[in-house]
């Protein structure tokens, strides 16, 4: 068998198997928009389904189209982003529907180029949409499809090792169907054959339908393969932060768009020296008169990179609340907290704040 005929024969197989045993019913498949299908894909990068099935629902019922969520405000879509992690997918998402009104007269291109140049959605996620949204007809490469290949070619090296991805994108284009009308069947059962199949932790090469012919199979790698990200203890930080609180009011402040959390609404970090609170008080958010001063519980918080120690402070405003001094800075309601854009650990204190001032 040719190599030509080899790359043929494994996407047929992946078409067949998709089609009686993939997955089809997902909101976001049996559509051509593309505008869903976008969302979806942006949404499912580094994202489990299950997490994202909400999440999708939610946005579709306040932003049905591009134009809508074109004209939304970033605090609206970060608020209804937030949980879902990994915030600059949001400003993207924003930033790109932006781009597709301006630039593209609300219509999401067929190009893959095109499509890869707006924020946030690079090669794979081009043609994935390309593909759903128009039978384009170009290669795919997300985590779960790495893995099926990795395996099945029984490439060595960490999958996101630029040398070891630049194989695996020769790979993904030399096996890809020779018909449009397959791309469809082949991308999602690429996509649902490392998902549900070809899985990290446990494959289930039974149910394989390109097993005969996977190396890593017939040599015993599969618990090998693919290699993994080299070990890397996650570096430890560590920040203040001030809980500054007037009666079921906590101010927020809103953080820059470069680094975590970006854009999103955050209690305001603070220095270690705790002399030079008062003054900070006063200069920077116009607090004179302060109540009952007390340490909260250290929240732990883990990134991809990192591990995060927030260390929080809380202070009780004496007499009325000082007015927010700028645009950057707002009062916000207890009660209102489950309903803003912060990031989930100060989210999670707030509603617990809430909670327990409910109840007592």
């Amino acid at each position: 068998m040719t190599s030509g005929q080899r790359a043929n024969s494994f996407a047929a197989r992946i078409v067949a198997w998709q089609r009686t045993h993939g997955r089809h019913d997902l909101p976001w498949q049996n559509t051509r928009d593309a505008y869903r299908i976008w969302l979806s894909e942006i949404m499912l990068q580094q994202t489990q389904v299950t997490t994202v099935l909400p999440y999708y629902e939610r946005f579709l019922q306040r932003f049905p189209d591009v134009l809508s969520l074109a004209a939304a405000s970033e605090d609206d879509v970060l608020a209804l982003w937030a949980g879902l992690g990994y915030y600059s997918r949001a400003r993207n998402l924003h930033r790109a529907a932006q781009q597709v009104v301006t630039q593209h007269g609300g219509r999401f291109p067929a190009d893959v180029d095109a499509l890869a140049a707006l924020p946030g959605v690079g090669r794979s996620t081009a043609a994935a949409i390309a593909a759903f949204a128009y039978d384009v007809v170009a290669p795919i490469l997300d985590g779960n499809v790495k893995r099926v290949l990795a395996r099945h070619a029984a490439v060595d090296g960490f999958p996101g090792a630029s040398t070891v991805e630049k194989k695996l994108w020769q790979i993904a284009s030399e096996r890809l169907p020779a018909q449009s009308a397959d791309i469809v069947a082949y991308a999602q059962g690429l996509m649902d054959l490392g998902a549900t199949v070809c899985t990290r932790g446990d494959p289930r090469c039974g149910s394989c339908p390109v097993a005969a012919d996977c190396v890593a199979r017939e040599q015993g790698r599969t618990a090998e393969l693919p290699t993994a990200r080299p070990a890397k203890a996650l570096p430890e930080r560590r920040q203040r932060y001030l809980l500054l609180r007037h009666s079921d009011d906590v101010l927020l402040v809103k953080r820059p768009a470069p680094g975590i959390w970006g854009g999103l609404w955050c209690l305001p970090e603070i220095g270690d020296d705790e002399s030079a609170l008062p003054a900070l008080l006063r200069k920077r958010f116009g607090v004179n008169r302060i109540g009952d001063t007390r340490q909260l519980p250290d929240i732990v918080h883990t990134f991809t990179h990192f591990r995060l120690t927030l260390v929080i402070t809380e202070v009780a405003v004496a007499g009325r609340a000082p007015v927010a001094r700028d645009s950057g800075t707002v009062w916000l309601a207890l009660a209102e907290a489950s309903g803003a854009a912060l990031p989930k650990p100060i989210s999670r204190l707030l509603i617990s704040m809430s909670d327990a001032k409910r109840i007592a």
